[in-house]
């Protein structure tokens, strides 16, 4: 049975395991700095596609966790990896941010209003009534249609925001056609972030604080799986679902090793506490 000791790589969900609301999570920097020394791959993963990676790296910055920009995978580019696979060179009518439409010309993408061959749904904070009566109608052209992740709502310091699956459910809606989702939980976000990395899924650990997308996708690619509970899911959300992580944790600071090389906290027993 794999434990731990055979995990080699690490790939972590941001909001809720090393941050919550800008504030870095006790042992996060830790970690990340215990990764660095080790030289161990890592990236830390978002279904947010609004900001680059470098605006995220900064952002970490700002709370105190250090980020190269190079170690973030986002959903659009996970999503822009998808299309260039797809169709390399095509053309997109884009509805998102700066992260979605840099990912995908960076990819070889062109961004068109004239029948394009994808309708790309990212996040927003300005989504327009014109916009996505465009998306629309193209799709109901022929336009094949992706969301960048299925998360229907998004917090704010005044409440939740409609996010990309909202404005996805009334796309279809209006079309009759479901989106492509790329982000978690599609497994497809873990392995081309494997890919990135070089790494294996035998030898690498995913941490999240969601079952409903971190927990799922990794087993569904093959992760040792470490749920902590510093975010979204909580015990009595554990139970409500037919599969478990490998792990449940406090938090990362029970990935930390002490000045020994030692965790230092024992593994936790994946049924501990349910």
């Amino acid at each position: 049975m794999r434990t731990r000791a055979d995990i080699e790589c690490w790939l972590t969900d941001m909001d809720g395991v090393l941050v919550h609301e800008n504030t870095p999570i006790p042992g996060a920097s830790e970690l990340l700095e215990q990764w660095r020394d080790d030289g161990t791959p890592f990236l830390v993963l978002t279904n947010n596609s609004i900001f680059t990676p470098r605006d995220l790296s900064a952002r970490l910055r700002a709370s105190g966790l250090v980020v190269p920009e190079q170690s973030i995978w986002t959903s659009a580019l996970a999503t822009a990896d998808f299309l260039a696979s797809q169709m390399p060179g095509g053309t997109a009518f884009v509805i998102g941010e700066a992260g979605l439409t840099t990912a995908l010309h960076e990819a070889g993408f062109i961004m068109t209003e004239t029948a394009p061959d994808y309708v790309v749904v990212g996040e927003t904070r300005n989504y327009s009534f014109e916009a996505i009566t465009k998306a629309i109608r193209f799709i109901r052209s022929g336009s094949r249609f992706i969301a960048t992740n299925p998360d229907a709502t998004g917090p704010s310091i005044e409440g939740v925001l409609p996010a990309t699956g909202a404005i996805s459910a009334l796309i279809t809606k209006a079309t009759g056609k479901e989106p492509y989702v790329v982000g978690k939980p599609n497994p497809m976000m873990f392995r081309s972030a494997l890919n990135r990395i070089g790494a294996h899924s035998e030898v690498t650990g995913m941490i999240g604080d969601r079952m409903d997308t971190d927990v799922v996708a990794g087993i569904e690619a093959g992760l040792h799986t470490v749920l902590v509970l510093t975010g979204i899911s909580d015990q009595r959300e554990i139970e409500r679902y037919p599969f478990r992580p490998d792990e449940i944790l406090g938090s990362v600071a029970e990935l930390v090793r002490d000045e020994r090389g030692e965790s230092e906290y024992p593994e936790t027993d994946p049924a501990q506490g349910l």
